[in-house]
Order: C-alpha cells, then sequence, then structure tokens
C-alpha cells in the first residue's frame, strides 16, 4: 500500500460517498486509477464495507450503554459469541481480557428499555453470570476512523 493509497483510504473514511474525480484530484490520480484503486482495495479486504452512520436520537433511541460480562468458567464462548452477536440491539461486542470477560456497546429508548434488553435478552443468555452497566452521559469523541500513519510504533521504532 503506498502514500496514494492511504490518501485515498483516509478520504473514504472522512466520506465513503467521495467521487472518484474529487478523490483524484486530492491524490494524483485520473479517476479510473481511483476506481481501480479502490477495487484492488476492496479485493484485498483492507475496505470491507461502506456504512451510512445514523442520529440515534432522531430515530428514538436516547440512552447508550456500554455492558460489562462476567461468563462461568468452562462455557462455551462460540454459544455465547453467537447469542450475544445476535441480539439486534447491541451494536458491538467484544471478548476482553480482564476482569470482565465480555464487553457490549448498544443503544435503547430509555432507562426502561435498556432494563429491558438487559433482563430479556441478555441475561437469558447461558453462562453468563453477572452484568455491569454503564450509561454514557456524554460521548466526547466516537468515530470509525482507523489510523493509517502507524501509530506510535511507527513514530518510535524498537
Amino acid at each position: 500500500m503506498d502514500r496514494k493509497d492511504t490518501g485515498i483510504l483516509n478520504i473514504l473514511q472522512n466520506n465513503s460517498k467521495a467521487s472518484n474525480p474529487a478523490i483524484g484530484k486530492a491524490v494524483g490520480l485520473t479517476p479510473s486509477a481511483v476506481f481501480e484503486r479502490i477495487r484492488k482495495l476492496e479485493a484485498r479486504d483492507v475496505i470491507e464495507s461502506y456504512h451510512t452512520k445514523l442520529n440515534p436520537k432522531a430515530v428514538g433511541l436516547g440512552v447508550l450503554a456500554f455492558v460489562f460480562l462476567k461468563v462461568a468458567i468452562g462455557e462455551d464462548e462460540t454459544d455465547i459469541d453467537q447469542a450475544l452477536a445476535q441480539i439486534e440491539e447491541v451494536q458491538e461486542v467484544y471478548h476482553v481480557a480482564g476482569e470482565d470477560c465480555y464487553m457490549m456497546k448498544g443503544w435503547a429508548a430509555d432507562n426502561a428499555d435498556l432494563g429491558r434488553l438487559l433482563l430479556e435478552k441478555v441475561h437469558p443468555v447461558k453462562g453468563i453470570l453477572a452484568t455491569r452497566t454503564t450509561i454514557v452521559l456524554k460521548t466526547v469523541k466516537e468515530n470509525a476512523w482507523i489510523p493509517l500513519g502507524g501509530g506510535l510504533k511507527a513514530n518510535n521504532p524498537a
């Protein structure tokens, strides 16, 4: 991946609807060259998909919560993974190291709706021992941007 690919990816991360001519002008390529590079980035799974970001409040979702889960020792993680992934209200699920076993991010209309989500969909999952819920008061930063500069390792080689 060269600088032109990185430039294309940065533009698409900021605006996935950017046109090939606009991208080409920004990175110094023709629209057809941009199209071909994007096609190759998609084929290599560098670009996995394109998304539309919705305003949660505009669609009736007012509570964002992170739920931390403890799981019984010896439970089948594959079954738990699948059960949690199927809960529509859950936006993200991570199997984590540390005090908790899983971390989920999800939206609800209000606190009562969040309570129903936990009682009716999360707690019944076989193997869940306990949950700890944190409600977001204010989002300070949120994006899906993947840094392409190499991070700290690139700036501080070992």
